[in-house]
């Protein structure tokens, strides 16, 4: 496992003990970055009009579309370290 891996997978991890919830788009960024990183580019239907929540989270990761595993990761652990600081 590389670095990056153990340092996403930590991350992954440190974000669970956050004293408190994250804002909605954060929580969107880090959804669409986790995709990224483990499924790659989007697929699959847009959800629809009244299927708010998972429109947002399809929308959210379509918006980072032909970023690299590694480059998402990276983002994944930075906008963990963020809102831990």
């Amino acid at each position: 496992m590389s670095d990056l891996a153990t340092l996403f997978t930590q991350a992954q991890a440190d974000v669970k003990t956050l004293s408190e919830r994250p804002d909605n788009q954060s929580l969107l960024q880090l959804y669409a970055l986790y995709k990224q990183a483990t499924e790659g580019d989007v697929s699959g239907e847009r959800p629809g009009m009244m299927d708010f929540i998972n429109r947002a989270k399809y929308d959210a990761w379509e918006k980072i579309k032909g970023m690299s595993a590694e480059e998402a990761m990276q983002a994944y652990i930075d906008v963990v370290k963020g809102l831990m600081a």
